[in-house]
C-alpha cells in the first residue's frame, strides 16, 4: 500500500502522522503518479499550524512534488505511464509515496532537470517568476529589496533579478546566510539580525530606497518595508513566515509616498492551464540555461517530515529543502 502523511488536527510537527493510505486508480482526467521527490515549503506549515485552513480534516500535506506517470484515466491523452512529471498545485496531498492527482495540474520534467530540482524548484520558482515578471515587471532600472534572500525563493529570485540587470540588495539571518546570498545575485546583503535594514537600504541607495520590496517575512519586517520604498514604488507582500502582518490604515500607504500594496499568490497566477505551461516553461528556461541554480540544501525521508518542519521553522536551512518517498 502507498503511504502518505495525514494530520487529524492542527498542530506542531507531532501532528503530522506517517500512515497506509489507499490510492484509487485515475478517473476521467486524472493520472497516478508515483513520487521520487516532495518539495517541502512554508505553505505546508502554515496549513499543519492552522494558520491556512484545510478543506477536511483528517488532511494531507504538500502541493509540491515531482514523480512518473504509473497509469492514465479516460480523456488523458498527453501523458502517458513512465513520463517524468512535476506539479505544484492542489490539492493537498504531495506528502505522499503515491497518489491521483488531476492531469491538467502536471507538467513535463524536461531532459536535463532531475527529479529533486523539478520538486524543490516548482513552487518556489513560479512564485520567483510572477514576482519578478508580473507583480513587478523587473529590469535593469531597477532597485529591489529581497527579504530571505538565501530562501528558497530568495535564492532564485535573486539570481534571476540581477540576470535582469536589476540592482539586487538582499536581507538575511547571520553570517553564513549573508555569505550565501552574495553568490545568489545579491549585489548588496543586510544581516538583519545585526543591522538595521532600513537605514542600511537608505545608506546603500543614498537615500534613493527601492523601486519594490518582496517581503515574504512580514510581522518582522512590518512598517520597515514601506520605509524602504521610494514613492509610488510598491511593497509584494507574498508570505509570513514570522507572523502575518498587522492591521494598518490604507492612508498609511500615503504618508510613507503614495506606495502601492499586494498581497500576493502564486496560484491566482496559475489558474489556468496557458499560465501554468508559461510559467512553468519560462522557469525551466533559466534552470537549464544556468541563469538559476537551484540548491537542494536538506534531504529528508518523507518519514522523518517532523524534522524537516522544525528545521524550516527554525529558520535552520537555505535553499530548499525535499523529502524522499
Amino acid at each position: 500500500m502507498a503511504k502518505a502523511i495525514r494530520v487529524e488536527a492542527p498542530g506542531g510537527p507531532e501532528a503530522m502522522r506517517f500512515e497506509e493510505v489507499e490510492v484509487p486508480a485515475p478517473a476521467k482526467g486524472e493520472v497516478a503518479v508515483k513520487h521520487t521527490a516532495v518539495g517541502v515549503n512554508f505553505i505546508d506549515v502554515y496549513y499543519r499550524t492552522g494558520a491556512y485552513v484545510a478543506p477536511q480534516k483528517p488532511f494531507g500535506l504538500g502541493l509540491e512534488a515531482a514523480g512518473v506517470v504509473t497509469a492514465v484515466g479516460e480523456g488523458v491523452s498527453d501523458l502517458k505511464e513512465g513520463d517524468r512529471v512535476a506539479y505544484a498545485k492542489g490539492p493537498l496531498g504531495a506528502y505522499s509515496t503515491e497518489r491521483v492527482i488531476a492531469a491538467e495540474h502536471l507538467v513535463k520534467i524536461p531532459a536535463g532537470v532531475s527529479d529533486e530540482i523539478a520538486a524543490a524548484s516548482m513552487l518556489k520558482g513560479m512564485t520567483a517568476q510572477y514576482l519578478l515578471r508580473r507583480t513587478f515587471k523587473v529590469g535593469p532600472e531597477h532597485v529591489i529589496l529581497f527579504h530571505a534572500a538565501a530562501g528558497g525563493v530568495g535564492q532564485i529570485a535573486c539570481q534571476w533579478a540581477a540576470h535582469l540587470g536589476a540592482t539586487v540588495i538582499g536581507t538575511a539571518g547571520g553570517p553564513e546566510k549573508v555569505a550565501l546570498a552574495k553568490t545568489k545575485g545579491c549585489a548588496h546583503v543586510i544581516d538583519y539580525k545585526t543591522e538595521d535594514f532600513v537605514e542600511r537600504v537608505k545608506e546603500i541607495t543614498g537615500g534613493q530606497k527601492c523601486d519594490v520590496v518582496y517581503d515574504s517575512v512580514g510581522k518582522d519586517a512590518f512598517p520597515g518595508s514601506l520605509d524602504c520604498i521610494k514613492p509610488r514604488g510598491l511593497w509584494a507582500s507574498f508570505g509570513q513566515s514570522s507572523g502575518p502582518v498587522p492591521e494598518f490604515p490604507i492612508a498609511l500607504l500615503g504618508k510613507m509616498g503614495s506606495l502601492f500594496a499586494t498581497r500576493a499568490s502564486l496560484f491566482n497566477h496559475i489558474a489556468t492551464r496557458p499560465e501554468l505551461e508559461a510559467t512553468t516553461a519560462d522557469l525551466f528556461d533559466v534552470i537549464a540555461k544556468g541563469v538559476v541554480t537551484v540548491d537542494v540544501s536538506r534531504t529528508f525521508a518523507l518519514a522523518d517530515v517532523a524534522e524537516a518542519h522544525k528545521a524550516l521553522e527554525g529558520r535552520g536551512t537555505t535553499g530548499s529543502v525535499v523529502l524522499i518517498p
